[in-house]
């Protein structure tokens, strides 16, 4: 039985993250990139597909973490009858030769410790080469080594390296993982001691420009970090999450890969890393937008590699048993060849939402947006596979099509507002036709409500858009309507479903059965208070808020019947939402939730 994901914690060093459990064992760890194969790869199968452990050799009784505040230095403490351990995880910062530092500490009585250490290349399928001299461990297979040192000397027993020890009071036991490429000479030693100092340095400097103020305080600072430590610093894209195939249902087959950039993301980051105070990642993220989607928009895709990869073929890894048995296990994503019509939308509403939040101006990025509205001048009358990426038929949906209007809305803004050039005239034109085909096609009269798609009386949870794009108010009735529809028909205990789950095997050609989606509910949030029942929203909030595990970490979805977070974890956009939602309650100038369609 696998651990909660609940239970594990995030480091990182802005390349990419390592998942800690309560009990001391990295089990899913990604070198050097996001979305490198994997060595350390238990939390999708079991311990001989790769762990790094360090823990007490008797029972643990109690267990205590937190992080340092700014930081994501990760300290554990431990208690066994013996006594009390703290054990401190990071990953410094340093770009090449990426490290993880792991320090025990000894805090009371003599309490016995042992390590055990398990790589196994390519997602828990390489069995490595191992060559130990003395107290320096090194791994090597394909085009991946790593070298563990040590202040005690690890021994080889069944295929594992392991290792008695133990600490006192004022006891520092260390080590330091470094990856370097195999054909490369070994790097130099680090420091461990140092390189936690530098970590935490670092990280305040950076936490410290913080400029969020208000309630929610802890759980808001902490997604913010969580951005950054999903931001790919070389250059500035920010993945979904760190881990793929974490179950949407456990033991469930809507297992995916999320160690990607989806374009889809992009206004509402930009929105959050703003309102933040933090405009250089914000023009990094702009800056990555710009140069991932360069090029033919015919060819313009719904998500890009770290550094704006635009292959990522989908395969299943049949070794790995899955979190909980959740089979298939999946690497790459065949989301990225579908159409999604939605993006086009969202890529012109991030590029608006740059320049009116003062993010200078990017060369080309207007010449992009053009050749954009170009495109989706043909196309936008053609069904897609919607926010969701169903993986059953394209339909109109009518979420995409709202996005579509947003498209035309923003480049008749981006003239009137900004002085730039284009055909105003016809993207007016443009933006009323969209209108009215969603208000005739995308409405379903008799109930009074919007719906999935054109023809359809099923709910999305997508729907809850419509107010916060600016499409239409929140005073509107029918957005009214909508939304009350949605908390009758499309919540479960309270919280937001993307659809209606007896309709899932025939909307998205997928058995029934996941949790709901976090950040469709962060959006019932926005919707409520823009209809200015602040009490219901913030009661909402705070039952969102109830989620997080004991580091602030929420993943994409919840499960109401297990009580358990599902799918990837941590989730940007989640995270994203969380922040969002946070500034549209306290009523801040800029909240994204008023600003967003007025602007």
């Amino acid at each position: 039985m696998s651990l909660p994901i609940e239970d594990y914690g995030l480091i990182g060093d802005t390349q990419t993250a390592a998942l800690v459990s309560k009990l001391g064992s990295i089990d899913w760890l990604c070198f050097p990139r996001f979305d490198s194969g994997a060595c350390f790869s238990s939390l999708l199968g079991i311990a001989d597909n790769g762990r790094w452990e360090i823990r007490p050799q008797g029972e643990v009784t109690w267990v205590e973490r937190r992080y340092r505040r700014g930081t994501l230095i990760l300290e554990t403490e431990m208690r066994t009858k013996e006594g009390l351990i703290r054990l401190i995880d990071c990953m410094p910062p340093r770009g090449e030769e990426p490290d993880v530092v792991r320090i025990v500490e000894g805090l009371e009585g003599r309490v016995p410790m042992y390590t055990v250490f398990n790589p196994r290349y390519d997602y828990g399928k390489i069995v490595p080469w191992m060559r130990r001299e003395g107290k320096v461990l090194t791994a090597i297979g394909g085009p991946d080594a790593l070298r563990l040192v040590g202040d005690v000397e690890l021994r080889s027993r069944d295929m594992v390296h392991q290792a008695d020890f133990s600490v006192e009071p004022g006891d520092r036991v260390a080590f330091v993982l470094t990856w370097y490429p195999s054909h490369h000479q070994p790097p130099a030693d680090v420091d461990p001691e140092a390189a936690l100092a530098d970590t935490e340095s670092w990280w305040r400097e950076w936490f410290d420009r913080c400029t969020y103020e208000g309630p929610w305080e802890d759980a808001v600072k902490t997604s913010f970090v969580v951005l950054k430590a999903l931001t790919y610093a070389p250059t500035g894209g920010i993945v979904a999450a760190p881990t793929t195939s974490l179950p949407e249902r456990l033991g469930g087959v809507r297992n995916w890969d999320y160690r990607y950039c989806w374009i889809r993301d992009a206004t509402f980051t930009l929105d959050a890393l703003m309102l933040g105070g933090y405009v250089d990642e914000a023009r990094a993220w702009r800056d990555w937008l710009v140069r991932a989607v360069a090029g033919d928009p015919s060819d313009l895709q719904i998500l890009y590699g770290p550094a704006g990869e635009r292959r990522l073929p989908e395969m299943e890894l049949p070794w790995l048993s899955g979190y909980e048995g959740a089979q298939p296990v999946r690497i790459g994503n065949g989301a990225v060849d579908q159409f999604q019509l939605d993006v086009y939308g969202e890529l012109m509403d991030s590029m608006h939402d740059a320049r009116h939040r003062g993010i200078d101006p990017e060369a080309n990025a207007w010449a992009v947006q053009r050749a954009l509205m170009d495109f989706l001048e043909g196309h936008w009358e053609l069904p897609d596979e919607g926010i969701w990426e169903v993986r059953g038929p394209r339909r109109h949906f009518t979420h995409s099509k709202v996005m579509a209007w947003v498209a035309a809305d923003r480049a008749v803004k981006a003239v009137e507002s900004w002085g730039l050039e284009g055909p105003v005239d016809k993207w007016k034109r443009l933006r009323s036709r969209i209108h009215e085909e969603v208000c005739t096609e995308g409405y379903d009269s008799e109930r009074g409500i919007f719906t999935q798609f054109y023809g359809s009386q099923g709910l999305d949870g997508a729907l809850l858009m419509i107010p916060l794009v600016g499409f239409l108010p929140a005073s509107d009735p029918r957005v009214e309507r909508t939304v009350e529809a949605v908390r009758r028909e499309l919540c479960q205990d309270g919280f937001v479903l993307r659809y209606e789950q007896q309709e899932t095997e025939h909307i998205d050609g997928l058995p029934p059965g996941e949790g709901a989606f976090l950040a469709c509910s962060f959006w019932l949030v926005d919707c409520l208070a823009l209809m200015g029942r602040r009490d219901e929203a913030v009661k909402l909030y705070e039952r969102l808020l109830s989620l997080t595990n004991d580091l602030y970490l929420l993943s994409e979805m919840y499960d109401p019947a297990s009580r358990r977070l599902v799918g990837n974890f941590p989730q940007a956009f989640t995270h994203v939402s969380l922040i969002d939602s946070a500034f549209n309650l306290r009523e801040v100038p800029g909240a994204p939730a008023r600003e967003r369609g007025a602007k």
